[in-house]
């Protein structure tokens, strides 16, 4: 599986290979993966040589040979650069390809697979191991026959999924291990349709436990569960700026026009940010890219979003998919990356089809692959299904991930734009920032800035939840106040019950309270409000709702016992301040330390809960009294154990 890779590395170190039949295995390994890089033809006709004419040193240390090398004045060191990292492209893809075959065959990855597996493809067994022991999505072990999972997080939570789940171990609790198991997990991307469950990997909104039942007990039976994917029609959108006629027309432009630097010169002038959370600005994170002389780059798109509460990707990849493939296609184009990788979480199959679907009729339109629409430009896409896990959201983890490793952050720097995928540099970006691109160039910077109010620019999708009438996906412009949002867009608090706090981005955002709903959805309001835009993801909660319940929830998979104490009450005043000052200083640590974005942003929910909502904190520490009648019941006793250390 990796011996043109071995091949490449053993070339840069000045390693003669003479074995024909290795060569061969070569050929065909670059034949069956279909490798598109610059120099394919030539590498493979030279190989192809070699095993014809016989074999010969192709390559010694830096010296090129007049006479039979590899490397020639018109066939580069830099081509076979190229097909290099062209192969470790694939080979993450491969790893996690094969262990989900085994897995398919198998419902589980038996011990004697993984060791042939690691004959087969040369990769030590420990490492193996190690990838498949880290992704939820893989089981070391036989799984249940029914293996039923309800989404705990924030949106569910607020639905019913502790209800739900407590049912479902009532009417399972005869069953026996092997036949049900019955456990949390985290955000599932349904939070528009709450609660979620996955039974068996298959997916099911607006579950009720009467339709999980029957389904486990179908799959106990055997039956197979066939997970329901409602046709709905296209969403017509005001970001499309193609409507019904010809898509991809930026491209077709530039393609001719060659206007890199006006490309760059717009969405400076757009003031266009990233729009998955951390808002660095969008052209200079290109323009650092196309600035960076490596002959390999590479554009990776970040379509995890695992943030609980966060879906407006899915709407976008559902409905705008052609957008975002623009988005990529100029990235690549403008600073010089010729592939792309699509990172989408492993529960979005239907939106997977979509793309899939899209990325085809592209590279039939020739606006994918070689000579892009004739020209002397190459970009070729693909898309990467993670293997689970919240912690890929994370940029870097993301990059390990696709490079076949465990999922976790790198330090920095170096930053991705100088040495991201497989050390190359990278434009990443998420799914929103990508589309926001082909609208600028399209329209112009007038057209964009107009979009939005109140001096913020362009629009914004946000997909809205939890205690809502009408939780879903909007598209609104950026700036328009939370009130609107709210009470307009979602249709206000849910059976006329009063809002008590909103989220304004998932956890990451911390709560505010319902004394703050005319801020407007816009970078700095929301930082200036203690808050952040982050990716949309509005969480709404009623005066139903106890806030230090939602303060464990949204942190529980970082096992914070101390807040599971404060739930039970009875806390000494003296243990209570030598707990919150424990708080802080763990917050400062992790803000200060950590090397990943989302473990500076885990204290967020707590500490923002203690800010707006000290008198309801105080009593229940102090007091053992839950204003909203959540905490210290029997129902929460018993699932206070469940709630902590759930694995994201």
């Amino acid at each position: 599986m990796y011996l043109l890779g071995s091949f490449c590395a053993k070339s840069a170190a000045g390693i003669v290979s003479n074995d024909a039949q290795t060569i061969t295995r070569w050929m065909e390994v670059l034949d069956a993966w279909g490798i598109q890089c610059a120099g394919e033809s030539v590498c493979l006709y030279r190989l192809r040589r070699s095993e014809v004419n016989g074999p010969r040193c192709l390559f010694r240390g830096a010296a090129r040979k007049a006479n039979g090398a590899l490397f020639t004045a018109r066939f580069p060191a830099s081509s076979m650069q190229e097909i290099q990292h062209s192969l470790r492209a694939r080979r993450g893809a491969v790893i996690f390809d094969d262990l989900r075959a085994i897995q398919l065959r198998h419902g589980f990855l038996p011990k004697a697979e993984l060791e042939d597996l690691s004959k087969r493809g040369q990769i030590p067994l420990y490492q193996i191991h190690s990838v498949a022991s880290f992704y939820p999505h893989f089981h070391l072990a036989p799984p249940p026959k029914a293996d039923i999972r309800v989404c705990a997080d924030m949106s569910c939570h607020l639905n019913g999924a502790c209800e739900l789940r407590a049912d479902l171990e009532r009417r399972f609790a005869d069953a026996r291990p092997e036949d049900v198991q019955i456990r949390d997990v985290s955000c599932l991307g349904r939070c528009d349709h709450a609660p979620a469950a996955s039974i068996n990997d298959h997916i099911f909104m607006d579950v009720t436990a009467a339709l999980a039942e029957q389904m486990a007990r179908g799959a106990i039976r055997g039956e197979e569960i066939l997970e329901s994917h409602p046709q709905a029609a296209r969403v017509e959108c005001q970001a499309d700026p193609y409507g019904n006629a010809e898509k991809y027309g930026v491209v077709r432009k530039l393609v001719q026009s060659r206007a890199f630097d006006d490309v760059f010169a717009q969405l400076k002038a757009s003031e266009l940010r990233g729009l998955g959370g951390a808002g660095f600005p969008t052209s200079v994170k290109w323009d650092l890219v196309r600035k960076e002389r490596d002959p390999v780059k590479y554009v990776v798109c970040n379509a995890d979003e695992s943030e609980p509460g966060t879906i407006k990707d899915r709407f976008i990849m559902s409905h705008l998919p052609h957008l975002l493939i623009e988005g990529m296609l100029i990235a690549g184009i403008v600073t010089g990356a010729k592939r792309g990788i699509l990172y989408i979480r492993h529960e979005y199959h239907l939106q997977e089809e979509i793309l899939g679907e899209e990325i085809g009729r592209c590279q039939r339109a020739g606006l994918l692959g070689k000579k892009i629409l004739g020209s002397e430009f190459d970009f070729d896409l693909e898309v990467f299904v993670s293997p689970g896990g919240y912690i890929c959201g994370e940029e870097t983890a993301l990059m390990e991930a696709i490079e076949g490793h465990r999922a976790e952050p790198r330090n920095k720097p170096p930053f991705p734009v100088q040495a991201g995928l497989w050390q190359k540099p990278t434009v990443l970006n998420n799914v929103e920032t990508f589309i926001n691109v082909p609208q600028i160039l399209a329209r112009g910077v007038d057209w964009f800035a107009g979009q939005g109010l109140g001096g913020s620019r362009g629009l914004k999708f946000v997909g809205i939840s939890g205690h809502v009438a009408r939780p879903g996906i909007f598209e609104v412009p950026m700036g328009t106040p939370m009130r609107e949002v709210i009470f307009h867009h979602a249709g206000g608090i849910r059976g006329g019950r009063q809002l008590k706090a909103f989220a304004p981005s998932g956890p990451s955002s911390g709560y505010l309270p319902a004394s703050l709903i005319d801020v407007r959805l816009d970078f700095k309001a929301l930082a200036e409000a203690g808050s952040m835009l982050g990716s949309g993801a509005i969480v709404v909660c009623d005066d139903t709702t106890c806030m230090l319940d939602m303060a464990l929830n949204a942190v529980r998979f970082y096992r914070n016992d101390m807040l599971v104490r404060w739930t039970q009450g009875g806390v000494p005043e003296p243990q209570y301040r030598v707990d919150l000052a424990l708080l802080d200083e763990l917050t400062q640590a992790m803000s200060l330390t950590s090397i990943c974005g989302l473990g500076q942003i885990a204290p967020a929910p707590i500490q923002s809960v203690l800010k707006h909502f000290r008198a309801e904190i105080d009593a229940h520490v102090l007091k053992g009294q839950c204003t909203s009648g959540i905490c210290f019941t029997p129902a929460a006793r018993a699932g206070e154990a469940q709630r902590v250390g759930i694995r994201p």
